[in-house]
């Protein structure tokens, strides 16, 4: 098969497909990178979500300090960080469908206002910490249907391997959005205070909004039809059509599993403090273990979406998705903590694929339910990492760091064994999907 075209564009909203390029030489899925940053609503669209995910890391942290700063205790602070955890599993089901049914551009704009309102409350001196958890939660709310949609607008915004390099963008973003954010929200709060870090952090949300809405065009709801006019199904209909999509297509299906799968190779990310205490060292050495993940996805998604033809990368996903539970089953060796990190950035680097199951499991779904979809999938992924991290923790008491991770490893291995020979089936499938994305309209 060979490796998918890429139309050429104009900067700007042209999306009038040529083929003035020379395919011959089979590289122009290199350009992918480049081809998406010249798209001006994708570079709106990315900026606005660089500064989300700083403003969200950057909130976490402040509003963490506030609370502990207000009940001065450890639990407290706990919580809080736990609250933002809750909305994605709660409401993923149940809200990501509006990606479906609002025009897309009007729900990225509402969604971050709404944001903005709850974040500039929860700063208000004074207000009891109940209060400030309770506005924490619905600030978090907003973000499972702006996830969902901008998915499913970048994928009208970019399409084909523009799509998989924009998913690549953003998700390499994210990982340094986070640090970012975590760095910067220590230093923030230490000079102008919590309080009036988290109230300053609305106008980050604010400034997305005002991105998407000066460089974004307005598109139609996707269930609205040749006369305008907008069908609504209800709640129920929805989630019901969403999940039988979800479920009912095999290849959708098991993308959906071997995202789900990051519940096991995520459980050394929860459990990173025991296990720097069983080595001696101290919450220094459970940062770095917790940095590892990310170190290798960020190296990883980088060299995978850039340097793998569009066709080996989508060959490649079952393999990956063992890879990345590997290195977790030589936790039965005594390990330093040097190569603890080394290993755990291995995985993270394998665990990329993750932005390659992601794009090509937006490609597959059908345009009027990719929101919903794509949501129900992300609220399983959080509940997945959430639960793992839950029974690992617990785990850990009875039976030590190393029995866990190493079990761990094991049970993702013969998952992901069971996922690529069900892929393998799939992949060539997958490959045409991107192929007819490429196609000229």
């Amino acid at each position: 098969m060979s490796n998918p075209r890429l139309d050429h564009e104009a900067d700007d909203e042209g999306h009038d497909p040529s083929d003035t390029r020379d395919h011959s030489q089979g590289t122009t899925w290199k350009n992918g990178y480049r081809d998406a940053m010249r798209i001006r609503e994708f570079r709106f669209l990315w900026f606005a979500h660089a500064l989300s995910i700083v403003g969200t890391n950057l909130l976490n942290i402040a509003v963490s300090v506030l609370v502990y700063r207000a009940t001065d205790s450890a639990f407290a602070a706990g919580i809080t960080l736990a609250v933002t955890f809750l909305p994605p599993i709660l409401a993923g089901p149940l809200l990501s469908g509006l990606a479906d049914v609002f025009p897309r551009k009007q729900a990225l704009i509402v969604c971050d206002l709404a944001r903005a309102v709850f974040i500039l409350a929860a700063g208000i001196p004074g207000i009891p910490v109940w209060a400030i958890w309770s506005l924490l939660f619905l600030s978090v709310v907003p973000a499972v249907p702006f996830t969902a949609a901008r998915a499913a607008l970048l994928a009208e915004i970019v399409q084909g391997e523009r799509y998989v390099a924009g998913t690549a963008i953003i998700h390499l973003t994210t990982q340094l959005g986070m640090l970012i954010g975590l760095i910067a929200g220590g230093f923030v709060v230490s000079v102008i205070g919590p309080n009036t870090t988290v109230m300053a952090n609305a106008a980050i949300f604010a400034l997305s909004a005002l991105l998407v809405m000066a460089g974004v065009r307005a598109r139609p709801a996707p269930n609205t039809d040749a006369d305008g006019n907008r069908s609504r199904p209800g709640l129920g209909a929805m989630i019901t059509r969403g999940t039988r999509l979800v479920l009912t297509d095999p290849r959708l299906r098991t993308l959906a599993l071997m995202a789900w799968v990051a519940g096991l190779y995520m459980i050394p990310y929860g459990i990173a403090n025991p296990m720097a205490d069983e080595l001696g060292a101290g919450p220094g050495a459970a940062g770095i273990i917790m940095a590892g993940p990310s170190i290798g996805t960020l190296i990883g998604g980088f060299l995978l979406t850039r340097f793998v033809p569009p066709p080996t990368r989508m060959r490649w996903l079952g393999p990956l998705t063992v890879l990345a539970s590997v290195p977790l089953i030589l936790w039965i060796l005594p390990l330093p903590l040097w190569l603890m990190v080394g290993l755990l950035a291995i995985s993270g680097a394998a665990a990329s694929y993750q932005i390659v199951a992601n794009a090509t499991f937006v490609l597959c779904t059908p345009e009027d339910g990719r929101g919903l979809a794509f949501g129900l999938v992300a609220a399983g992924l959080q509940a997945s990492q959430g639960l793992g991290i839950l029974f690992g923790s617990l785990l850990v008491e009875l039976f030590g760091t190393s029995a866990v991770i190493t079990g761990a490893g094991a049970v993702g291995v013969v998952l992901g064994v069971a996922l690529a020979a069900t892929w393998s089936r799939m992949a060539e499938s997958a490959i045409e999907k991107m192929n007819e994305a490429e196609q000229p309209a």
